[in-house]
């Protein structure tokens, strides 16, 4: 599908691109208030999942010069997909996967203050180090909790829309594919840096279209930190997906017979800031449930529980900064899915899969999310599909 552009720049706004036909008022108010900010690179791109979310949809990507919104990024810094395959074949499987699923939930701990018992970094790792840096220039970063749980909680998934899944292809292989961020401490970097952007803007009376949007400015008393930090817990966020994949492998080596991972793991964010180089600028890209899709390079796009994901490779389109879907995008709230659906209703959307279906994943339910087929065919100008994966074991915090 061609882009569409939905507002016209004027002098005082950037256009708004978006590659979709469907988007809520509330959204595209949204980005017009983002589109009205004065260092908007060229336009603000909108992905085909795009949907509301605090201070700028999520489904956004948003080129900036020499300034930064630390809300666009988010609090869920460095959030993305992991995804390797497997030499087995859907034969290999046992017909029961539940002790699988078990096995997995034991070793990885799950929840949104879940933890294993005993460090999972050294003290004086590099990203010990990197961390005592950060917070001896700003120490109050850590407002609740224990400030040393960023060690346990490496290698471990969190809640909501974050999971560990079995999936298999087309051809029947085996796939192991993971959706986690930087967990509390990563929050906690994104909460204290959308703090200082507000209250900066509060001292140089700047007034903004929301409070959500204060920015940071190149040469700002704490850009230079933010930048620091930001890029500290995306490499973490990072880190702690191949932690717990590293993890399920071994559970895996465990249940089924020898394997060997074939081609290199595909591990991109979808919530997080980079300075690259568009329409021969260096801009600030910050790309808000979005992920980069340059030429040939290769992403993951999941559905949600009970749909399909795929493999995508990027068509490096200009107009998307290098950018496409993250994935399927919440059609509804989680309030209003818990509200709407049963559990019923989970157990027959998820059939065939091995996952929980209980009120406590009710929110998650694939009812509550876009349909991931029509997102993927408004972005075939974005991206190519390489694989596509069906699940066969979900779990969720």
């Amino acid at each position: 599908m061609p882009v569409i552009t939905l507002l016209e720049g004027t002098e005082t706004q950037k256009p708004v691109k978006i590659w979709t036909d469907e988007v809520s008022p509330q959204a595209l108010e949204q980005m017009r208030k983002v589109a009205s900010l004065p260092f908007i690179h060229k336009h603000v791109a909108g992905m085909p999942d795009i949907h509301l979310g605090k201070g700028a949809t999520v489904g956004s990507v948003i080129a900036t010069t020499e300034a930064i919104i630390p809300a666009t990024v988010g609090v869920d810094i460095g959030c993305g997909m992991n995804a390797v395959q497997l030499s087995l074949k859907a034969t290999d499987l046992p017909d029961n996967l539940l002790q699988i699923r078990h096995a997995i939930e034991q070793v990885i701990p799950l929840g949104a203050g879940g933890q294993h018992k005993d460090a999972q970094i050294a003290g004086d790792s590099p990203v010990a180090s990197g961390l005592q840096r950060i917070l001896e220039k700003h120490p109050n970063i850590i407002q609740r909790g224990n400030p040393d749980k960023f060690v346990r909680q490496m290698g471990s998934l969190g809640s909501g829309n974050h999971f560990i899944e079995l999936c298999l292809d087309e051809h029947d292989n085996l796939w192991v594919m993971l959706h986690s961020g930087s967990r509390g401490i990563g929050n906690q970097i994104g909460q204290y840096f959308i703090q200082l952007a507000r209250k900066d803007m509060e001292r140089q009376q700047i007034h903004l279209p929301d409070r959500d949007l204060g920015y940071l400015k190149e040469g700002s008393d704490f850009f230079d930190d933010f930048v620091e930090a930001v890029a500290w817990a995306q490499n973490y966020a990072l880190l702690n997906r191949e932690h717990m994949m590293n993890s399920i492998l071994k559970v895996l080596h465990q249940h089924l017979k020898p394997f060997t991972v074939i081609n290199e793991a595909i591990n991109c964010h979808h919530n997080f800031v980079e300075q690259e180089v568009h329409d021969g600028q260096q801009v600030w890209v910050t790309r808000k449930g979005a992920i980069r899709a340059r030429s040939k390079e290769l992403g993951i796009i999941p559905g949600s529980m009970g749909a399909k994901s795929y493999i995508i490779r990027g068509k490096g389109n200009p107009e998307a900064f290098c950018s496409c879907a993250h994935g399927a995008g919440r059609s509804m709230s989680r309030t209003a899915a818990k509200k709407a659906f049963s559990v019923r209703d989970l157990e027959d959307q998820t059939l065939g899969i091995e996952c929980r279906k209980d009120k406590g994943v009710l929110d998650e339910i694939p009812g509550a999310y876009k349909n991931i087929d029509k997102v993927m065919s408004l972005q075939d100008d974005l991206v190519e599909v390489v694989r596509t994966l069906r699940q066969i074991v979900n779990v969720k915090g």
